[in-house]
């Protein structure tokens, strides 16, 4: 779970620093990405557009990228400024702590809806734009049958929500027991969703505009993953009067929602250090130094390994977000983790968690949710995982470029990297202990057993529960 953490904060940070550099770029007199009198444009554009000035300026300017992973070339030194800059800001963002973040949280999670709302009513007031919403909104049949698409789709909402990497329980940890977490995961559910639609048709409008301007199909403009964000959008914005006002909208609001995304990442694994040396980690000061010391950690990991600020470096961000950061990778965590909530947590898992939710909430969990923790998520979930490997294609770049082999191998490297260390260090803890796999699961079900009272809060703090608990971590079994 927080190695896949530590891969996405080492993804993250790296998309946030080209957007830094778009931004400064957007204060130029004419945005650099709208002409093709450049002197790393190759003169190859024609009236086609085969090669936009925003592509040529995101390949040859930007990333200088190099023809493959075996040729890392030099260094990019704008990017690597970029990107410890980007660092610094994230330091003192989360440096104190949660209480620090909630303030900067206030700025960094509305601002972005506002810049949101700006880019979707120029987008839909543009010619062309009606075309993008209806290329947006109406489905293609034959893809709807596609165990792919559906499997993507998955993927996607995993990562959206956080679900599985402990983001959500780490945040919500700092709650009051009696938080009402059922009305809060309903707000978070409508919000979250009902921010991607309503972005989508920022997107898809001003993708219909672009089409409409070159003539073309839309499906030939609208691109996924980075080219998205830094070719067909900027590429579009450059078409649109005031240029310059919509990039900076634009960027902006990408690098302020991609820190909430990094802050959360970044306290997850802080919270997690603190929970396992609280004597050492809750001294005054402390905080603050291991923030530094996990700053400098994660800034020297991503750009020793990851070396994106070097001209090959966007095909080893590539590998890294197919194999580190895959949903695959998710789905298979969550499998466990849903297992472990519906069928270990107690004798009588899924009453001893309902049980739980009505003391803090006051409302019974219905039988909606009780299939869902017992069959339908471990199910989904498990079979996701299963057709993401049916279904896997070796990652290739820009549609040509195929990776050595020794490039596969440790992209599938990273992959194991995180998913197997739940199965492994089960696997070691029963082959040092001296109990069997039947003693380990009886003292596992008996130990949580104990929070099926009515009341669990107050058995948590009775010394009964302790000692299972102490039992359950501390025992020669595990």
């Amino acid at each position: 779970m927080h190695l896949i953490i530590l891969y996405s904060c080492m993804t993250y940070i790296i998309i946030l620093s080209w957007a830094l550099l778009y931004l400064v770029f957007s204060f130029s007199s004419q945005l650099p990405w709208a002409s093709c009198n450049n002197y790393w444009n190759t003169g190859k554009m024609d009236t086609t557009n085969s090669t936009s000035a925003a592509t040529e300026f995101w390949e040859r300017r930007v990333l200088a990228i190099s023809g493959g992973i075996e040729e890392m070339g030099s260094i990019r030194w704008e990017v690597l400024l970029c990107l410890i800059a980007m660092w610094i800001i994230c330091y003192f963002c989360i440096w104190k702590g949660v209480k620090s973040t909630g303030k900067v949280v206030y700025f960094t999670a509305t601002f972005p809806y506002v810049m949101l709302l700006i880019l979707l009513i120029r987008g839909l007031t543009l010619p062309g734009a009606l075309q993008g919403v209806m290329f947006y909104l109406l489905p293609e049949p034959s893809h709807l049958t596609d165990p792919q698409v559906w499997m993507e789709a998955g993927a996607q909402i995993f990562f959206s929500y956080s679900i599985g990497v402990g983001s959500l329980t780490v945040l919500g940890s700092y709650n009051t027991y009696n938080n009402n977490c059922y009305k809060d995961c309903l707000w978070l559910c409508l919000l979250n969703s009902g921010t991607s639609v309503v972005a989508g048709f920022a997107v898809f409008s001003v993708l219909g505009f672009m089409a409409h301007e070159q003539g073309i199909p839309i499906a030939e403009v609208a691109e996924s993953g980075p080219g998205l964000a830094f070719i067909a959008y900027p590429h579009a914005v450059a078409m649109m009067p005031l240029p310059q006002l919509w990039s900076i909208c634009f960027f902006v609001m990408l690098i302020l929602l991609g820190l909430d995304t990094q802050f959360v990442a970044m306290e997850v694994m802080m919270t997690s250090i603190i929970d396992m040396f609280p004597a050492v980690m809750r001294r005054a000061g402390q905080r603050e130094r291991f923030h530094t010391s996990e700053v400098d950690f994660y800034g020297k990991i991503s750009n020793k390994y990851l070396c994106c600020y070097l001209q090959g470096g966007m095909y080893v961000f590539q590998l890294f977000d197919y194999y580190a950061c895959n949903g695959a990778c998710i789905l298979f965590l969550c499998v466990f983790e849903t297992v472990a909530l519906g069928w270990i947590f107690g004798r009588y898992a899924v009453l001893n968690y309902t049980n739980i939710i009505k003391d803090m909430t006051g409302v019974r969990a219905n039988l909606f949710f009780k299939i869902c923790w017992l069959c339908l998520t471990p199910g989904v979930s498990l079979g996701s995982f299963i057709c993401s490997l049916v279904k896997y294609q070796p990652l290739t770049f820009n549609r040509w470029y195929v990776y050595p082999a020794w490039a596969y191998v440790l992209g599938w490297v990273m992959a194991l990297s995180s998913i197997l260390l739940v199965p492994g260090w089960a696997l070691y803890k029963l082959g040092t202990g001296t109990g069997t796999l039947s003693q380990v699961g009886q003292l596992t079900v008996n130990a949580c057993s104990q929070i099926s009272s009515p009341c669990p809060y107050s058995l948590i703090c009775s010394n009964n529960i302790k000692e299972a608990w102490h039992k359950l971590f501390d025992s020669s079994f595990l």
